[in-house]
């Protein structure tokens, strides 16, 4: 079965946020290079990054403050991967 991954970004006044596929199944934020938290979802991901609850970015800068929207649907999706049809070994 064919599947695509998708990453997800939202661009702030302070640079974009993006919440991205780790392996696992798990997501990332990811913000000025930086990793801070995982999640296992992206729509859990987009809840905590809207109302500041990840680790805070090195810069100082505060999510919170940002009108990052909680529903991922507001996010911007990008193809991260296709995975194609497998076949048997």
């Amino acid at each position: 079965m064919d599947r695509n991954i998708y990453y997800y970004i939202f661009q702030t006044r302070h640079g974009p946020i993006k919440i991205i596929p780790e392996p696992g199944g798990r997501y990332a934020v990811i913000y000025d290079e930086e990793h801070l938290g995982s999640y296992h979802s992206p729509i859990a991901a987009a809840d905590d990054v809207s109302g500041g609850y990840t680790f805070s970015p090195s810069n100082g800068v505060e999510f919170d403050e940002l009108d990052v929207p909680s529903d991922i649907g507001n996010w911007e999706q990008k193809l991260f991967a296709h995975v194609g049809r497998l076949r048997p070994a």
